[in-house]
């Protein structure tokens, strides 16, 4: 008994997956445009974000090292660490963008 109520379940939904197919949508005006410019503001967004970010490191860097000569090794590796991050940033988005937009 249970056996035939899955076989019938079974059967009931292979078949009627025709019934829920979607006929082809008619060709409308495109709106790929609007994709390039959103994808322009995300980029400008990221890059400008990350330009202000990686200035204020290097601000803050440059003031640790002034007020602590001996630590300036230490201080430029996690800058350099640091700028790391923030660039990666908008490479991601970048890369979004190329996965993205065709």
């Amino acid at each position: 008994m249970k056996s035939r109520l899955w076989l019938f379940l079974l059967a009931m939904f292979v078949l009627a997956s025709p019934v829920f197919a979607q006929t082809p949508a008619p060709a409308a005006e495109s709106n790929a445009h609007w994709l390039w410019i959103s994808a322009a503001f995300a980029m400008a967004i990221a890059s400008s974000f990350c330009g202000l970010a990686q200035g204020k490191a290097a601000a803050a860097a440059c003031e640790s090292i002034a007020r602590n000569p001996g630590a300036g090794d230490r201080i430029q590796l996690f800058l350099i660490l640091g700028l790391a991050f923030i660039e990666s940033l908008s490479l991601y988005t970048l890369a979004i963008i190329f996965f993205k937009v065709k």
